[in-house]
């Protein structure tokens, strides 16, 4: 099978312990797309975020973004599929959070909207080391009165809701109620975080909605992770790829393991189901 299409997770696949693309990645996932492969960021961060790590590559493929809320092509700025968190769910959200004292992140396309004056001031500080895209505003959400204004003035545009706490104890809590909501999708990316879309929403849906635009089959896609919200990708490509540092429910469900993210698995992969088959 020539594969053509494949789709990589960013923080924990793509990204080494460091937060950094080795030059093998890079070097392997540039030449698979001149082969006319679509190289496809598939991550939980912003748009602005992955486009940043996909010109660092030098990619010219599609972006899909927010756990599959975003699919948008780099180059142009017709946005290919975008999935919504409507004013009223987000309202929603926001009691529910508060049961919890657990504080908020919203993101649209191109700011983020954040309820801890900690997290906001952590991301700030990423914004300026280069971790976070330097164009993506941040700001920081004091009451509710705030959170009316920006639900109401981003109720197009709000794409993903997102939890960050050091207590586990909270996050399963506050899970375990999300998970009566039929409206949302919940997964996440660690043990201290919740990703929150609207229902339907998921890398995999994403990926699906970007292979019927570009009419590629189910098994020409590979698709590479290594946490919960990869699962739905994993799961529809034709090959879904687990990272040696992948969680057990990812590597359960996948075809093929790969070596770790500190140890060139992308670029390893990539080489034994794209140049083999050249």
């Amino acid at each position: 099978m020539k594969y053509k299409l494949v789709c990589i997770d960013l923080d924990g696949t793509l990204l080494n312990s460091k937060r950094r693309i080795s030059e093998a990645s890079k070097k392997i996932l540039k030449k698979a797309e001149e082969l006319g492969i679509y190289i496809v960021i598939t991550t939980g961060r912003t748009f602005l975020d992955a486009k940043d790590y996909s010109n660092l590559i030098g990619l010219n493929s599609p972006i899909i973004a927010c756990t599959g809320a975003i699919v948008k092509e780099k180059h142009e700025p017709d946005v290919i599929y975008k999935s919504t968190i409507e004013e009223e769910l987000s309202r929603k959200l926001l009691i529910i959070l508060k049961k919890y004292n657990a504080k908020p992140i919203f993101n649209s396309l191109s700011k983020t909207y954040c309820g801890n004056l900690i997290v906001a001031t952590i991301m700030r500080y990423l914004k300026f080391k280069g971790y976070v895209n330097r164009s993506v505003k941040i700001e920081f959400v004091k009451n509710s009165e705030r959170w009316d204004e920006v639900f109401h003035s981003e109720k197009n545009n709000i794409v993903k809701c997102e939890i960050i706490s050091r207590s586990r104890n909270k996050i399963n809590s506050l899970r375990k109620e999300l998970l009566n909501m039929n409206s949302i999708e919940i997964t996440s990316s660690s043990n201290h975080n919740i990703e929150i879309t609207t229902k339907g929403t998921s890398k995999g849906n994403a990926i699906k909605i970007l292979a019927d635009h570009y009419k590629i089959k189910k098994e020409e896609i590979i698709a590479i992770g290594d946490s919960e919200n990869d699962l739905s990708a994993i799961e529809f490509a034709g090959m879904g790829i687990a990272m040696g540092n992948a969680s057990d429910a990812v590597k359960e469900i996948s075809n093929f393991i790969t070596d770790t993210n500190d140890n060139d698995g992308v670029a390893k992969a990539i080489e034994k189901f794209i140049f083999s088959k050249y």
